[in-house]
């Protein structure tokens, strides 16, 4: 399961790819990829649409119940996104302007190959998949030119990568999917680590695990409780949540509402149907890091390869609830899977993920949940092995509504 998921991270440098890669897998599964919703979108089998980085995808079964099993996660990473005039020159090297997306570990990302990933879109309305590979580096001011602690990072001054080719950026990018850089128009072009990931014993190092461990998971747990499930089935990868998910393709927009609302019609009230319905909200969850414990809470400490965390917040920081984490227990213990409890130090700041916004936009309960991570927003993550068998297990009894 391991080298899968490897090469599922390979595949997926920027949200496009990723939505991109999970379309591909639905429909080599025999999913219909459709443009728009029409009023076919209840008909039993796979259905799936991609929007801007996003992909939501659900499976209807021949006899069904009209009730909605819902994971949802993101497909976006903190990275060094290129600005619209990206090319600059100065000191004899070319470089690219670039503005920080999300909350990266910035010094992470120094010292690293680096490969511009996203989507162009051409003169004629077409979109197109563009990876660079391995052109660029942030590299850091050698310690023979400062003295004491190393200097502040300026986000402005210090972040501009270096190209390894005295080439414009857009002609790189525009060569990697074979079209013309004069053809051009517009791009969304991310940094991502190229090195691929690489299991070290029982963890694995790679980039872009906060989420596309959950992306996965999800993708995987749907495929394998499809030909058993009775509730219908959704799969929801949003892109933008690193920013705030405040955008078409984003948990704050309209699209899961869109879709759930447009199937439910062919069984009954949408609201109704939706508020009796459930959703994990999967994202990465912050393992103890063993040389900062004091940072956890002291009677909860997720730990890597002990299993899949439950995401707990009394001020609604996740969406998490007494009636939904029991659903999500029994699906761990159905699948014969061990769990554990994330809560936040209240000395500490919380983050939060999709699962209040879209809970709170649908009316649909909400728990949340992930793979416990270290190094979480950095250039390259590190997780157990373990837990992305045990998040997939739990998922697959989630969505058969396993007990």
């Amino acid at each position: 399961m391991t080298q899968p998921f490897i090469d599922f991270i390979a595949q997926s440098p920027s949200a496009f790819h990723a939505s991109a890669t999970v379309a591909e897998r639905l429909e080599a599964e025999g999913f219909t990829r459709s443009i728009s919703l029409d009023d076919g979108a209840h008909a039993p089998g796979g259905h799936l649409i991609v929007r801007d980085g996003a992909a939501v995808a659900w499976w209807v079964p021949e006899k069904t119940r009209p009730r909605f099993r819902v994971v949802g996660s993101h497909t976006d990473s903190p990275g060094l996104m290129a600005k619209p005039d990206p090319d600059v020159v100065r000191e004899g090297f070319r470089q690219v302007a670039v503005e920080v997306y999300g909350g990266p570990i910035l010094a992470s990302w120094f010292d690293r190959d680096l490969t511009f990933a996203g989507r162009v879109v051409t003169a004629d309305r077409t979109e197109h998949l563009v990876n660079t590979g391995p052109v660029a580096r942030v590299p850091n001011l050698a310690i023979h030119l400062y003295r004491g602690d190393m200097p502040e990072i300026d986000r402005q001054v210090h972040t501009q990568p270096i190209l390894g080719v005295d080439r414009p950026l857009l002609e790189l990018a525009a060569e990697s999917a074979g079209i013309n850089a004069e053809d051009v128009v517009a791009h969304e072009l991310i940094t991502a680590d190229a090195q691929r990931g690489e299991v070290i014993g029982d963890l694995l190092a790679a980039g872009r695990l906060d989420n596309l461990t959950s992306v996965w998971a999800s993708m995987e747990a749907m495929l394998a409780a499809k030909d058993e499930a009775q509730d219908i089935l959704v799969l929801a990868a949003f892109n933008h949540e690193e920013v705030g998910s405040a955008s078409t393709a984003g948990a704050g927009g309209p699209l899961l509402e869109r879709v759930l609302t447009k199937v439910a019609q062919g069984f009954g009230d949408p609201a109704e149907i939706i508020a009796g319905s459930i959703q994990v909200s999967a994202d990465a969850a912050h393992a103890v890091h063993p040389n900062y414990p004091g940072k956890h809470d002291p009677t909860h400490h997720p730990l890597v390869n002990k299993g899949p965390v439950l995401k707990i917040n009394a001020n609604q920081r996740y969406a998490s609830n007494a009636a939904t984490e029991t659903e999500w227990i029994l699906a761990c213990r159905a699948a014969g899977v061990p769990h554990q409890t994330f809560v936040g130090n209240n000395a500490v700041p919380c983050g939060s993920t999709i699962g209040p916004i879209s809970s709170t936009r649908l009316g649909l309960p909400t728990v949340d949940v992930g793979v416990p991570l270290l190094s979480m927003h950095s250039a390259r993550e590190l997780c157990g092995v373990d837990d992305m068998d045990y998040f997939v297990r739990a998922l697959t009894a989630f969505y058969a509504a396993a007990q």
